[in-house]
């Protein structure tokens, strides 16, 4: 079995962090290892989280000395990684029981880099209020005018980060410009089956619409390289694509 190094950036999610965790722990795929990067400069929390993981030789917790961001955090992470194949996942999803094995499978079988799964949308009560449909396969070109994939539901093969290729310093959109440059070589392929819950909460920094336009224009203009007339225009795209679907 090829072992998966699954990253985990924690940041104030003390209210839903036991579920992630037991999410991850009660995976029917057992070769994995948690990297969690604790990115809070108060150090409040890293007590109950060092009580709730106990000592589990699966979980490794490395401590910021300040706050990061998530993707600055997850290349912490990255650089730790022994796995052949990496997931990511928020301090607040939560994955099915068989995410890990039928996402590896499915890989293993049509030989591929990487890929992303259908996932339901849940509220702070656990409540499902919608849920995004992967595509069968996305390439850099349907991906410009629309980011459809969820970061708690990607695999990659660690081969792919070959280059330094990571985690741009990005309050809102690090994970787009990844998949963006990652899509330029190979296309993402999507597994149909809803096997992550992504959960919508009040306070989250991905609902900062103000921060996410001006990081969505950084996405294009200073990532992709793009003039601004055009990175405008792919703008207008991703905002029109976010708006359908709140909408649905």
């Amino acid at each position: 079995m090829d072992l998966i190094s699954i990253i985990l950036p924690y940041y104030k999610k003390k209210k839903f962090i036991d579920q992630t965790i037991k999410s991850i722990l009660s995976q029917s795929y057992k070769k994995f290892e948690l990297i969690i990067i604790y990115d809070d400069s108060d150090k409040t929390d890293l007590f109950f989280l060092k009580k709730l993981i106990k000592n589990n030789s699966k979980i490794k917790i490395v401590i910021n000395k300040n706050n990061k961001g998530a993707g600055r955090s997850r290349n912490i992470g990255l650089s730790m990684s022994k796995g052949s194949y990496i997931c990511f996942i928020d301090a607040d999803d939560i994955w099915t029981k068989n995410k890990l094995r039928i996402q590896i499978n499915f890989m293993k079988k049509n030989k591929l880099p990487i890929s992303c799964t259908s996932y339901k949308v849940i509220n702070e009560q656990n409540k499902i209020i919608s849920h995004r449909k992967s595509y069968k396969s996305l390439n850099y070109s349907t991906l410009l005018k629309d980011c459809n994939i969820g970061l708690s539901t990607v695999m990659l093969d660690s081969s792919i980060l070959k280059n330094k290729l990571n985690f741009p310093n990005l309050k809102t959109k690090e994970d787009f410009v990844l998949w963006l440059k990652i899509s330029k070589t190979t296309n993402i392929a999507g597994i149909s089956q809803f096997l992550s819950y992504w959960r919508d909460t009040k306070n989250s920094l991905s609902k900062n619409i103000v921060q996410k336009i001006f990081d969505g224009y950084r996405v294009y203009r200073i990532h992709m390289d793009m003039s601004i007339a055009k990175s405008i225009y792919f703008l207008v795209f991703l905002c029109m694509k976010h708006l359908i679907k709140k909408l649905n």
